[in-house]
């Protein structure tokens, strides 16, 4: 017993003991046995008691305490849990409600179970049946009967630890009952949310301010992946056990449905739907009768599971792949209703895409009242010809998102309205635009759409853009919540009292209270650590830049090709896109996407603004001087995307018709006399009687006169001084990291490779250079160490 221990009163060390056995036997008879036996105001002054006796004496608060229940301290992050037994997927199975017998409507279940008995020479074998649960899939672990650790299945074979999360749900018992369980117990299961309580809990989010949450499914997921406990222990999550996973230092049943009973024995919650069937025909009994129950049951579940109950004859079967031989699941079919579409709305996404929604008169399907659908884009809408007025079939696709299946036309009402994609974007009035091949329309105002914000800033803030240290998601959804961010260039006009007050109002919406503030301090090292992040970021490099604006198809690569070409940001601005397509690497999508981007006068201005809080960009250079010879009408109209006009086709016209003037006022018949086919001919007429496409010729000259003007006379290998050269990295520098060298050496003009030939130019090697240093000696390719490199760097 320690010290602080042993001055407690004895009669307090009974009380707590007794009140923690008391509390969780009312836990039990609630979760457990759906028998609670005092009223909520009771069982709440029991645990207020228990917290007083806690507080006065720290060292009671034991780690199985009910009381530990309410949350811990927020974490920076979940740690990684590999699970030593995987936790695997099954194969499904779905009910063909098209065939005519039994044997056809349900020939997987047959096929599953003949398999089966083909494999052990069985005939109806005996399987443990349960609903399958549409929640999260979570491990517990117990060690000597107590909760230790818990974790999502992840991937299966790796999954987050949640442990603090998982302590807060009561359903979870923080220590066994009995006393005959093995040493090591990992207990698998679905934490859901009760429908009751998620409507519950949405009702009161709704008349308070609060988030919505979107379903009880992704409620009880986004719930568990809170990074703060105390959220989590607000939410109102349940668990159902279903499996078992590691087992050291006993042994269990031999048949899964008497595993499943000892977890009850243990206090482990496990569904009272869970039973046991004979053959295929006692599976399909069993789900028949679980679907007529599914939409009064108070859980959403999409299916039953079927599992074989000898866990003997499980092993034997084994897995095909990362599926059991020995289990399946029989999904339900989506559910359906009718309703009528009383509008169609578009949502703008955090990536930009413009989804169209129906607004739908109220209809329940699948338990769920349904009021809206999407319907995906454009095409679908055409495809389904879905009008304003229409009487629809809506589906719970997947028992999550519901969606639009068909249009009633026998319904159709006479003064239905047909629907287009707006054109500007509903929430910051920029252009909505859809690429060539695309079926996904999109906002084009990136920088300054709300929608899109708080994904702008957090791409912008990443570690191959700006590299702000420290500015994560969570911290940007508050600053933006809180209105100090509108924009990416918002973040250069925060101060540390922005950045302070902003936390103390998240803490103060979350009904948080950090023991640093009830001690009477703030802490600030966080805050003084952002803000020096932000100020480091203001001296960036031109590929950074471009790739932080995030514009559309606009990688690492293309930002860099952007760079070496033109090697100024206002100046890649001004570019329209057939200019751009001059470029090796960049086609017509990557060259439309960067001018449309541009072309918003929202993400210019956001642009401005972070120029004018700051930003530098320190590599700024003259244009390639390979652009000599490329600028010329030709090359305008041959990547113009004019039909039927080739290349050469275009060289004959520009040849023709040198100047704008006298290209847009010449007739067809002119064109054919210069040497165009007459459909070619009938085309380009066509494309320059459009007064957009007028207009972007005469971009492409404005903007190739001011390039022309900026062109370097030495020739390229002296604009840029490792043109053509291969360089490869090895080993650690001191100076720098690998990316900032490898960005260096770009910017020189340099190719860095990823291993050595005899095509290398150079090596620069760190500390611990490796394989690939010897592999240059080998060759006989030139090596530098870090220190003959930051010369050699100096001296061009």
């Amino acid at each position: 017993m320690s010290q602080e221990s042993s001055r407690i009163p004895a009669e307090t060390v009974r009380r707590a003991a007794a009140l923690r056995a008391e509390i969780e036997q009312h836990n039990h008879n609630y979760h457990m046995l759906d028998d609670p036996k005092i009223a909520d105001i009771d069982y709440d002054r029991l645990l207020r008691e228990l917290q007083a006796l806690e507080d006065e004496y720290p060292a009671l608060a034991v780690a199985d305490s009910p009381t530990q229940r309410v949350g811990a301290a927020p974490s920076a992050k979940f740690a990684k849990v590999i699970h030593e037994v995987p936790m695997l997927s099954l194969g499904n199975a779905f009910d063909n409600v098209a065939a005519s017998d039994d044997l056809g409507r349900y020939k997987e279940i047959h096929d599953f179970v003949r398999r089966i008995e083909k494999a052990l020479d069985v005939v109806n074998p005996v399987f443990s049946v349960e609903p399958k649960f549409d929640g999260l899939a979570i491990s517990l672990r117990y060690e000597d009967g107590q909760f230790v650790r818990g974790a999502t299945r992840g991937d299966g074979a790796s999954g987050e630890e949640v442990t603090p999360n998982l302590r807060t749900i009561k359903a979870i018992p923080l220590r066994l009952r009995g006393n005959d369980w093995p040493r090591v117990l990992e207990v698998r299961g679905e934490v859901y949310m009760p429908r009751a309580d998620f409507e519950k809990y949405n009702k009161h989010a709704r008349e308070h301010g609060g988030k919505v949450l979107a379903n009880p499914r992704n409620g009880a997921a986004g719930s568990l992946r809170q990074l703060d406990p105390r959220i989590t222990a607000k939410r109102p999550l349940a668990f159902y056990a279903y499996a078992a996973g590691v087992v050291e230092g006993g042994e269990l049943p031999a048949t899964h449905s008497a595993t499943l009973k000892k977890f009850r024995e243990w206090g482990m919650p496990v569904s009272a739907l869970v039973e046991t069937a004979i053959g295929a025909r006692g599976c399909i009994d069993y789900y028949n009768r679980i679907g007529a129950q599914r939409d009064a049951l108070p859980f959403d579940i999409d299916g039953v599971v079927y599992k074989l109950d000898d866990v003997a004859a499980q092993r034997e079967l084994g897995f095909v792949g990362r599926t059991p031989r020995w289990a399946i699941a029989h999904k339900f079919p989506a559910e359906e209703q009718t309703t009528t579409v009383e509008a169609i709305d578009i949502n703008i996404g955090r990536t930009g895409a413009a989804t169209p929604t129906a607004r739908l008169a109220p209809v329940q399907v699948g338990g769920v009242i349904v009021t809206n659908a999407t319907l995906h884009n454009a095409d679908q809408i055409d495809r389904l010809d879905v009008r304003i007025g229409d009487s629809v079939i809506v589906r719970r696709a997947g028992d999550v998102i519901p969606e639009v299946v068909k249009v009633v036309l026998e319904n159709r009402p006479l003064n239905t309205q047909k629907w287009v994609m707006p054109a500007l974007c509903p929430i910051c009035g920029s252009a909505i635009v859809r690429e060539e091949g695309e079926v996904v329309s999109r906002c084009t105002g990136g920088l300054i759409c709300a929608a899109q914000r708080n994904e702008a800033i957090f791409h912008f803030a990443s570690r191959r853009a700006m590299d702000i240290d420290g500015l994560g998601e969570r911290y940007i959804e508050d600053l933006s919540e809180f209105g100090y961010v509108t924009s990416v260039a918002d973040l250069y006009k925060l101060t540390l009292d922005d950045l302070l007050e902003m936390k103390r109002l998240a803490e103060q919406r979350d009904g948080i209270t950090p023991e640093t503030v009830k001690a009477g301090k703030i802490a600030t090292k966080w805050a003084e650590n952002l803000i020096e992040a932000i100020d480091r970021s203001r001296q960036t490099t031109l590929v950074r830049f471009l790739y932080s604006l995030g514009i559309r198809h606009v990688g690492e690569g293309t930002a860099k090709v952007l760079a070496v070409w033109f090697g100024d940001l206002k100046r890649i601005w001004m570019l329209p896109w057939p200019i751009l397509k001059l470029i090796p690497d960049i086609g017509f999508e990557v060259a439309y996407a960067i001018d449309a981007f541009f072309s918003q006068d929202g993400n210019k201005r956001v642009i401005n603004e972070l120029l004018s809080r700051g930003v530098v960009v320190t590599d700024t250079h003259a244009p390639s001087a390979k652009l000599r010879g490329k600028l010329n009408l030709a090359n305008y109209l041959a990547e113009a995307v004019i039909a039927k006009l080739t290349e050469k086709r275009a060289t004959q016209i520009a040849t023709a018709f040198p100047t704008l003037d006298g290209l847009f006022v010449a007739k067809t018949e002119e064109f054919v006399a210069a040497g165009l086919p007459k459909d070619s001919a009938e085309e380009l007429h066509f494309f320059l009687s459009n007064l957009s496409a007028r207009g972007l010729l005469a971009r492409c000259i404005g903007a190739a006169q001011e390039l022309n003007s900026l062109l370097p006379n030495e020739d390229d290998q002296f604009a840029a001084p490792l043109a053509g050269q291969t360089v490869v990295l090895t080993g650690t520098l001191s100076a720098m990291t690998r990316d900032e060298a490898k960005e260096k050496l770009e910017a020189l003009g340099a190719k860095v490779a990823g291993s050595v030939s005899k095509k290398t130019s150079f090596v620069v090697a760190g500390n611990e250079a490796g394989s690939k240093l010897d592999k240059a000696n080998e060759l006989g390719v030139k090596v530098m160490d870090e220190t003959q490199w930051l010369a050699f760097l100096d001296a061009l």
